[in-house]
């Protein structure tokens, strides 16, 4: 399918430049907003008119100049959707019956306060998403600590980004994922990509990477071979699981051959002869027995990257979703400051952010350890900052809890959460070891599922509450440059369906806090919100609703109105006291669980166009099932031969966690020891009921993207089975 196609509405109703305010042409009102998905939010209009159902309409924005993807062409098609949730349903003996409001959110609070009373405040958790506007991350924050005085909430941001900000944050003293605008990259003449496959995954985003791609400077790290290595000049094929042992090997080479920015070094960076000493280990061919990748292919991209006149070093979730994560980042920061890349004009080094707000939703309270503003919950200040914003003793806000998957692990243990509230996820497909999550979430005392559709969490659930989506609600949302973005109301609700800040509004009254402390309109949270953040690492004081409906590009931190923003951050300093940037010194280590004689085969996730995450959107889009409608693993024909498979049959991939039914899809390109699973499908269709839950040590990022597993045939007969 092809990643764009003309607006389906007039091309008058086109809305140039990024002022947001609402226009009318002939029969058609636009009201310029963002698409939905991922993080590059791109610009684009949604048509409304007295004639037929909202449509997408182009919108020039600095990140797609017009183009979207299929996803975004169709995302209005989820508006008017027969799976859309419009009334409560509360859970019986005959399963989920509607509800009203009143009634839903009475027996919430009710069960909340005595589980609250009979087991302290840990007994209740929550879980956000990083594709919820920066006001429902701040005030979901807000309710746990202070409605609910529980320590026990994250998101599933812990699953896509948490590697990356925790290797930004520990280099340069803060983290932004992409710490330029992304069309600075335009200008590049080498490229580095390790593990991303933005042209199914963020398709305009390639038009950033095109110039660099048609001169021959793209060079592309992954281990298959994705649209996105197709257009590379160079595509190097590391084994999964080794792409930390290949940054150390270039590293190696961009010492013996001279390459190293010596003045750079000592000007802008502390700690290299620690991190040498640990990469010194890694010389290029012993790299090349580990991750397959010709000793001569290490010095090629050393070379490029070091005679470049712009370079960019950029990582993806291939790179990051791993048990040292962590680490795989920081040795390709290692690289990118050996050759003095961050912090240059028209260089540097970054990492692409997945959800659409899962830069603004690691920022402002949601994560486990993180208060409003990029605030480090253990910081004293920091939260005596907050507490005096909230209007609460700092005393009583509770400290870090559990990350991701550990609070999914023990949900409805003996000494876990026996109640969980769930905003903008879908856990039941989305998290690793999946078959153990179910059996948590069925666990519980109380699942508190709000969505839009009816997901695979929210039918286990024994309340589910139908909320707002992207078109319907106004807020904010930060995209992967850092940049804050303006979401206009378009249409209206259905009837009967709430906003997430009025639910929480209503929860938190319920449970005896003021009706002021949980306001419902997203401008007024947004003020408060600027106020938490001000001062801090991610400074919003200075963004403003008017400002940015008058189209100011505005970049964090802006700590004031009349401060313009930091589209470039690290230029002058990075955010370390000193203002140099931190080596950290990483070796390699092979994957938590290596292939063997049972598990012969090595599996790895990712996206495909059409769908998104877990697919509770896409896959009620009738355009996108249509492109893709089921779950299939990519597999070698000759490794499929090997196990008495044919292309187009049922299989079964087995690991040591569970078996994920799919159908093979040969791929002549696939690497022969590894097979390639999406990871967007329900049932028994999950990729993740083979993925490894084992934890990067510093980020607690699961191992996504490597297990060991083996394919199986389908008995005969048993191929629909469910």
């Amino acid at each position: 399918m092809s990643a764009t196609r003309r607006s389906p509405v007039s091309p008058k109703v086109r809305t140039p430049g990024c002022a947001l305010e609402a226009t009318v042409t002939g029969t058609h009102t636009v009201t310029p907003t963002h698409c939905p998905y991922c993080a590059l939010q791109c610009g684009m209009g949604i048509a409304t008119g007295t004639n037929g159902p909202p449509a997408i309409a182009a919108r020039r924005f600095p990140v797609n100049d017009g183009a979207l993807c299929v996803k975004g062409w169709t995302s209005a098609d989820l508006l008017r959707s027969p799976a859309r949730l419009t009334t409560p349903l509360v859970r019986g003996r005959d399963g989920l019956r509607p509800a009203s409001w009143d009634a839903a959110l009475d027996l919430i609070a009710d069960r909340l306060t005595r589980l609250r009373a009979g087991h302290g405040p840990d007994s209740v958790a929550v879980f956000g998403g990083g594709g919820l506007t920066n006001e429902v991350c701040y005030l979901l924050g807000k309710f746990a600590r202070v409605a609910l005085g529980t320590s026990q909430i994250d998101y599933n941001g812990r699953f896509c980004m948490s590697s990356a900000a925790a290797a930004a944050n520990r280099a340069y003293g803060m983290d932004r994922g992409l710490p330029f605008p992304v069309a600075d990259l335009r200008a590049a003449d080498t490229i580095v990509l390790a593990g991303s496959n933005p042209a199914e995954t963020m398709p305009p985003f390639m038009r950033h990477l095109a110039p660099c791609a048609d001169s021959g400077g793209l060079i592309v790290i992954d281990p298959r071979t994705t649209p996105t290595a197709e257009r590379a000049a160079v595509h190097l094929r590391p084994a999964p699981g080794t792409d930390l042992a290949l940054a150390l090997g270039i590293l190696h080479c961009v010492v013996e051959d001279g390459h190293l920015d010596k003045d750079y070094l000592a000007g802008r960076t502390t700690g290299f002869a620690d991190a040498w000493r640990a990469a010194a280990a890694w010389w290029p061919e012993r790299v090349e027995r580990v991750t397959g990748v010709a000793v001569a292919d290490q010095r090629a991209v050393a070379g490029r990257l070091a005679g470049a006149r712009n370079a960019y070093i950029l990582t993806g979730r291939g790179a990051e979703q791993h048990a040292k994560g962590t680490d795989t980042v920081s040795a390709w920061i290692n690289l990118a400051l050996a050759l003095g890349l961050p912090g240059r004009a028209g260089s540097g080094h970054g990492c692409l952010t997945g959800q659409g707000n899962g830069q603004g939703g690691r920022e402002h309270g949601q994560k486990a350890d993180q208060l409003p503003g990029y605030r480090s919950i253990r910081d004293p200040a920091a939260r005596e900052h907050v507490a005096r914003v909230w209007g609460v003793d700092p005393g009583t806000l509770p400290g870090p809890g559990r990350s991701a998957y550990e609070l999914l692990d023990a949900l409805g243990t003996a000494d876990g959460p026996r109640a969980l509230l769930v905003f903008g996820s879908n856990v039941a497909v989305s998290a690793p070891r999946s078959t153990r999550v179910r059996d948590r979430l069925a666990a519980l005392d109380l699942l508190v599922v709000a969505d839009i559709v009816r997901s695979e969490t929210a039918a286990m659930a024994d309340v589910v509450l139908p909320v707002t989506q992207w078109a319907e609600e106004g807020g904010t949302m930060t995209n992967l440059e850092g940049r804050v973005l303006l979401r206009r109301r378009a249409v209206a609700p259905p009837p009967g369906v709430r906003s997430d800040l009025a639910v929480l509004h209503g929860l938190a009254t319920r449970l005896g806090q003021p009706a002021e402390r949980f306001p419902t309109d997203p401008e007024t949270v947004f003020t408060e919100l600027r106020e938490a953040a001000r001062g801090g690492p991610a400074d919003y004081h200075g963004v403003t609703y008017d400002r940015l409906r008058a189209g100011d590009q505005l970049f964090w931190p802006v700590p004031g109105t009349d401060h313009p923003g930091t589209p470039r951050p690290f230029l002058d300093r990075f955010a370390h006291p000193d203002g140099r940037a931190r080596f950290v010194p990483v070796t390699h280590r092979p994957p938590d669980e290596p292939a063997d004689a049972d598990y012969p085969l090595r599996a790895t996730t990712g996206r495909v166009l059409a769908h998104y995450q877990s697919g509770a959107q896409t896959r009620n889009i009738d355009a996108l099932t249509a492109a893709e409608p089921e779950m299939f693993v990519e597999v070698h024909p000759d490794t499929a031969r090997r196990h008495g498979l044919d292309d187009g049959e049922p299989a079964v991939v087995v690991s040591r966690r569970g078996r994920v039914r799919a159908t093979v899809r040969f791929t002549p390109t696939a690497r022969v020891d590894t097979v390639f699973l999406p990871f967007h499908f329900p049932g028994d269709h999950r990729a993740n009921l083979v993925t490894n839950p084992a934890l990067d040590p510093v980020s607690r990022m699961p191992e996504f993207k490597v297990c060991a597993v083996r394919l199986e045939a389908v008995p005969p007969g048993t191929e629909g089975a469910a």
